[in-house]
């Protein structure tokens, strides 16, 4: 490692405010951002931590959906999400492993958007608002691609609200020893359609598969998938699966999500 600043502000104010000078970079439950600073791959003069702003944690339900503070942990949303949004508590509970679900938070892994997280998918199935200490950015538009998202240098994400679907279910095909998914989907059923998030395939990253979305609306059972595929091109290839392999995931996990979600 190197030298570097570090502040713990307790306020949003605060953090904003640290955030505003140059070299500074917000730092929630570390899981990425330290990786990376150890390989040198960032170099940061100050991090500011945002764990200790108290109105940026905790789980509340209302208004037919459910909102969660940026700086819960995995392992929290897991636990205190499960009454309200069982699906999305779900899949915070497959999320690497112990000490990473105590760690790492829903704020930090959607402002990271790793190709492979498993949130973006929750979140833009879910047709959800991630809002900022200044704004609020719906789903459709905030994941621009492979780590980059619509949020400007030092906004700071401080909950994501979440519609809670009349059914919903993650399917993970997950890489055993990271446990990031090789290919992830989740499914949400409202009433004016079906929304099919995709996770881990794309070398865009995040992405809704359309074609599904169109035949679960119609019908929403597996067999209405039968007669889809998903082309390879653009799909993620490396030495643990395929382009093709991935785009036969996609298929395969989201008829597993359909069955699961009833």
């Amino acid at each position: 490692m190197y030298a570097f600043d570090f502040v713990k502000p307790g306020t949003l104010a605060e953090a904003s405010e640290a955030l505003s000078h140059d070299g500074a970079l917000p730092l929630a439950g570390g899981q990425t951002l330290i990786a990376a600073m150890k390989q040198r791959l960032n170099a940061p003069e100050k991090l500011v931590s945002l764990t200790g702003i108290p109105e940026l944690k905790g789980v509340c339900a209302g208004d037919g959906g459910v909102t969660i503070g940026a700086a819960t942990t995995h392992a929290a949303v897991a636990a205190q999400a499960a009454a309200y949004y069982p699906a999305l508590a779900a899949l915070a509970g497959q999320i690497g492993d112990p000490a990473v679900r105590n760690r790492g938070t829903i704020g930090g892994s959607l402002a990271n958007n790793d190709p492979a997280a498993c949130y973006p998918s929750a979140v833009l199935a879910s047709g959800a608002t991630i809002v900022t200490n200044t704004r609020e950015i719906a789903a459709d538009d905030f994941f621009q691609g492979m780590f980059t998202t619509a949020l400007h240098d030092g906004e700071i994400i401080t909950s994501v609200k979440f519609p809670v679907p009349q059914k919903a279910a993650y399917a993970k095909f997950q890489q055993p020893a990271s446990r990031f998914a090789l290919t992830g989907v989740f499914v949400a059923k409202f009433a004016d359609g079906v929304r099919v998030a995709v996770t881990g395939a794309s070398e865009s990253g995040v992405f809704r598969w359309t074609e599904a979305e169109a035949a679960l609306t119609a019908n929403f059972s597996a067999a209405a998938l039968d007669g889809l595929s998903v082309p390879a091109d653009g799909m993620i290839g490396d030495l643990h699966g395929t382009p093709e392999y991935r785009a036969h995931l996609v298929k395969v996990m989201t008829k597993r999500a359909v069955v699961a979600a009833g």
